[in-house]
């Protein structure tokens, strides 16, 4: 079901974020949840898992170079890229929210909780990395991530099983409504992956004190499972949830499994 089939209002707009034209998307009523998504995620790619966050305002924007949102002039750092959500909320009029990230948003939301603790309420992370040091992806999976061809519709279904795991293994069909390809521009994509280029987490992740949850799949060829482990271990109290069977796209592949995982968490503190 989409957001605009079950009743939600969705406000879209162009906001001018440190120069650039920056597409933002807001969606239902409630405390706030900013997303973060994936490598080449532009907002569609949320649709299948937002009317299952109904009680909150999810904000959700388009990366620089990415989908509605202007390109920069030149690649931006890890510490640049989540200073854009910050930047958001406070457009926004938020001071603070909780924050969720998919794969590649999984560093930026680990970004923003070291160097802007005080903007992030509870934290979720969903099928990511902490960046340098993590133990590699399956070469396959790699190697189709990175090809332009992968990303071409009737190729996307023949790769996606061994691309992203889980349910894609046995329906690839449905990257079919997911909205997933890589930016026709060569240099947007080049600016997408280069923050990554040198940046790590790891020695940082014991300073972050707020409730997080993390969240895997054990069938995840990108992100692999013991990556997951190691985050958890490292922020202190954090919680992990193994989806069974999931893959790196469990998130919006299967959000009536996921999605009250996370509601429950982040409804933790209310009374």
């Amino acid at each position: 079901m989409t957001p605009a089939a079950s009743g939600m209002q969705i406000t879209h707009r162009q906001l001018r974020i440190r120069g650039l034209r920056i597409h933002v998307q807001t969606c239902g009523v409630g405390e706030p949840l900013l997303l973060y998504s994936g490598i080449w995620g532009e907002v569609k790619l949320w649709e299948s898992l937002l009317p299952h966050l109904s009680g909150f305002q999810t904000i959700a924007f388009d990366p620089p170079g990415i989908g509605q949102s202007q390109m920069p002039a030149l690649p931006l750092n890890m510490w640049a890229l989540a200073d854009f959500g910050t930047a958001v909320l406070d457009e926004l009029g938020i001071k603070s929210a909780h924050v969720l990230g998919a794969s590649f948003g999984g560093a930026l939301a680990q970004q923003m909780a070291i160097t802007h603790p005080g903007r992030l309420r509870r934290m979720v992370l969903v099928s990511t990395s902490f960046g340098g040091g993590a133990v590699p992806g399956s070469p396959i999976a790699m190697w189709h991530f990175m090809q332009r061809g992968s990303y071409h519709p009737k190729r996307l279904e023949q790769v996606a099983g061994s691309m992203f795991g889980g349910r894609m293994r046995t329906e690839p069909e449905l990257v079919r409504s997911m909205h997933i390809k890589r930016p026709k521009n060569l240099w947007a994509g080049l600016y997408r992956m280069a923050p990554l280029i040198g940046w790590t987490s790891l020695p940082f992740l014991w300073m972050i004190r707020h409730p997080t949850l993390v969240i895997a799949g054990d069938d995840d060829p990108v992100t692999p499972l013991i990556n997951h482990r190691i985050i958890a271990a490292l922020i202190p109290g954090a919680q992990l949830h193994i989806v069974r069977g999931g893959g790196h796209l469990a998130l919006v592949d299967s959000p009536a499994e996921v999605a009250p995982v996370i509601t429950r968490f982040l409804e933790a503190d209310r009374g």
